[in-house]
């Protein structure tokens, strides 16, 4: 995989580190649980999206452009890292925030991620809900091209076959990683909502004969919708790289169990993963994404889903800052 031919720009502080998880492992009685720790890229305070910010950003400059347009969650981690990947590059970058949660909460609305865009600069404009997203971005870019600027236009969660070429990146450093540790991973974990970095992953594993079987615990979709938003991206970012053969269906693999009552909606099982991760190892997740995923990894250990020998590794998608916007959900930990 000639990853050199597409053009990039370097902001992820990586290798990122891939180590053990002792004392969640011993919590839960096996299987050996590890982490790749992609919280900490470096930028904005780290997370999943800054590899895929890579190669878009790297886009948009081989474009010529000066404003980047991008959209999300009101708490969403990809604004923050692409507000400051602009920033970084000297571009205008706006953001539009739907706002899936109907909320008043002013941690919600103005504190974690929100803050942080705001500091690092961006625009922000609010849209309702149920927003066609990608149809108001691309009318916002016509109003700036009107005005003579250069918009670039990112997908939500930098999730299209440019983006994910950051998770075949991951993917080729995560098996070096394995080789130089003598690691034999059984299976690799992590939040999935806009595909951007399961498809980037799969492709970049598959292309690579690792043997490795990519599970995406949802943080949205229904798991028939998840796994076809997938494997779509995983079969165009394959394509795109070269892969000989595409990518066989069976690889891609969703579990929908743990989205509970929807997008950014708490859940008890995302509530006890955070406190267990943060008060046995130190780590904190994000109540969103890696929050769910975690919970859906400790639930699958407890069912029994892997062998007490197998090597599971946790890739962690960041997204930390978001905690500070659902203050609420952790009350007995704020008030004691």
């Amino acid at each position: 995989m000639h990853l050199s031919r597409f053009p990039r720009v370097r902001l992820t502080h990586a290798p990122t580190a891939l180590h053990p998880m002792p004392n969640l492992t011993r919590h839960l009685g096996g299987p050996r649980l590890w982490i790749k720790r992609d919280d900490c890229t470096g930028l904005a305070s780290g997370g999943n999206k800054t590899r895929k910010l890579e190669f878009l950003m790297g886009e948009a400059q081989a474009q010529g452009c000066d404003h980047v347009i991008t959209q999300g969650a009101v708490q969403s981690n990809h604004v923050r890292q692409t507000a400051a990947a602009a920033a970084v590059l000297g571009m205008k970058c706006t953001g539009l925030l739907e706002h899936r949660i109907t909320t008043s909460d002013r941690d919600y609305l103005g504190s974690g991620n929100v803050l942080l865009d705001q500091l690092f600069g961006a625009t922000l404009e609010q849209r309702p809900g149920g927003t066609d997203m990608q149809a108001e971005m691309e009318a916002l870019a016509g109003r700036l091209r009107s005005r003579g600027e250069k918009p670039y236009v990112i997908p939500g969660g930098g999730s299209n076959r440019v983006g994910a070429l950051g998770y075949v990146t991951c993917a080729i450093e995560l098996l070096a990683q394995a080789n130089d540790l003598g690691l034999r991973i059984d299976h690799v974990v992590h939040a999935t909502g806009s595909t951007g970095t399961q498809a980037g992953l799969v492709a970049g594993l598959e292309g690579l004969n690792s043997g490795i079987p990519v599970l995406g615990i949802s943080t949205r979709q229904p798991r028939d919708v998840q796994e076809a938003n997938v494997y779509r991206l995983t079969q165009a970012t394959a394509d795109f790289i070269g892969v000989r053969g595409g990518i066989d269906r069976a690889a891609i693999k969703a579990n929908s169990d743990y989205v509970g009552g929807g997008y950014g909606v708490p859940t008890p099982g995302m509530i006890e993963a955070v406190e267990l991760t943060a008060r046995l190892e130190g780590i904190l997740l994000d109540p969103v994404y890696s929050g769910k995923g975690m919970a859906g990894l400790i639930d699958l250990v407890r069912r029994g889903h892997f062998r007490p020998d197998e090597n599971v590794v946790f890739l962690h998608t960041g997204g930390s800052v978001g905690l500070f916007g659902y203050v609420g959900s952790f009350a007995p930990v704020a008030d004691g």
